[in-house]
């Protein structure tokens, strides 16, 4: 679950590490009226989950009520990316002398927690990675041992970071880990983290990404996860209990277990395709499920042929094969399906299919081909 900013400071706040005061607002008289509260200069800032808020137009500076009854006319209800802007953040600019960088994340290929900090902030990271990338300093950290305060201050020290903003950084990552940790966050991320003219450091920005898998520890989080925005094609697939993620590609993927989905994803990207989703049905493919998955990725207009990868372990590949034509029944795709199925009675699974004779039904016999296969048919739609 990715939180806004406001729910971000949020979720810093009840681990201790400062924010600038300020508040919610969904229209534009709360706006104004958290803004009078806040004292001026005030910032405005869009609310949405998405980089670039300030080049659009979404971050104003109001010096008085009527500016910032200007800018949050035209900030709610704008565009920025795709995203609709519903509610907006109102603080108290400050007075910042530096800005930095700090996060921390998971490194699954590491399997260790992985602190990033930077003494350039305020600019979108992944540029400073390119343009330069020894301002950033990595530290692994293993989760069975986490990270000492000495581990804190070395990091701090090889990142170069001011020399009067030292100990407040260093206190700030102290309270950001626990915060990762005990708010089971699969990403805190501060940028920038600010060093402010009277010699205190606090965070200007908060984005946090939570472990969805740890909602039943958080009761808290409900009211967060109210305000989850989801694409057409993600709540149809919520409605129906399916693990989906949409992404932009023309290969629509289904696949039984996360693991089989995500190589699923590498194969169509490693043979010069897209996906267009991730689309785990978990450990069964019966005829309902089936079905339920080619709904939605029959809802996506970028799809122009579909692949699904099953093995049959547990479950046998016959049962998957009758459980697909069935559902091909009740889904009229607009587009070919590939399909390859691999474990318990495969090759029975394949003559069943075989058998049904339709010319948008290709059978192959391993995912690299049926991923290739299904990048050269979804080339040809395009």
């Amino acid at each position: 679950m990715d939180l806004f900013e406001y729910q971000g400071k949020q979720f810093f706040a009840q681990y201790g590490i400062a924010t600038s005061p300020g508040g919610v607002a969904d229209t534009v008289d709360e706006a104004v009226a958290q803004a009078d509260a806040a004292g001026y200069p005030a910032v405005i800032k869009a609310q949405v989950q998405v980089g670039g808020r300030g080049k659009a137009g979404g971050i104003k500076i109001a010096n008085n009520a009527d500016e910032a009854r200007q800018y949050a006319s035209a900030i709610l209800g704008m565009d920025i990316k795709g995203h609709l802007v519903k509610r907006v953040w109102v603080e108290r600019s400050s007075d910042i002398k530096k800005e930095y960088y700090a996060s921390y994340t998971l490194d699954r290929g590491a399997k260790k927690y992985l602190l990033m900090l930077s003494a350039q902030g305020g600019v979108e990271i992944e540029e400073v990675a390119k343009t330069d990338p020894d301002a950033i300093v990595y530290r692994h950290i293993d989760p069975t041992k986490g990270i000492s305060r000495a581990e804190i201050e070395d990091a701090v020290a090889a990142a170069k970071i001011d020399q009067e903003a030292r100990s407040g950084v260093a206190d700030v990552l102290e309270l950001l880990y626990d915060a990762f940790l005990k708010g089971d966050a699969d990403l805190a991320e501060i940028n920038p983290l600010i060093l402010n003219t009277d010699g205190k450091v606090h965070a200007l920005d908060a984005k946090v990404s939570l472990d969805d898998n740890a909602a039943y520890r958080h009761s808290e989080w409900a009211d967060w996860q109210a305000t989850v925005e989801y694409d057409g094609r993600e709540k149809l697939a919520k409605s129906k209990g399916l693990n989906y993620i949409g992404l932009d590609g023309t290969v629509g993927i289904i696949a039984n277990g996360a693991g089989l989905a995500m190589s699923t994803l590498d194969v169509v990207n490693q043979v010069g395709g897209s996906a267009a989703n991730f689309l785990d049905l978990g450990g069964g493919a019966s005829a309902d499920t089936m079905s339920a998955a080619l709904e939605v990725i029959n809802t996506d207009d970028k799809v122009q042929a579909v692949l699904v990868n099953i093995f049959g372990g547990i479950v046998r590949c016959d049962e998957v094969a009758k459980g697909i034509i069935e559902a091909l029944k009740r889904v009229e795709l607009r587009a070919p399906i590939v399909i390859r199925l691999d474990g318990t009675n495969a090759e029975l699974a394949r003559e069943i299919l075989a058998e049904q004779g339709s010319d948008s039904v290709i059978v192959e016999p391993t995912m690299l081909q049926a991923a290739k296969r299904a990048v050269e048919l979804a080339n040809r739609g395009a």
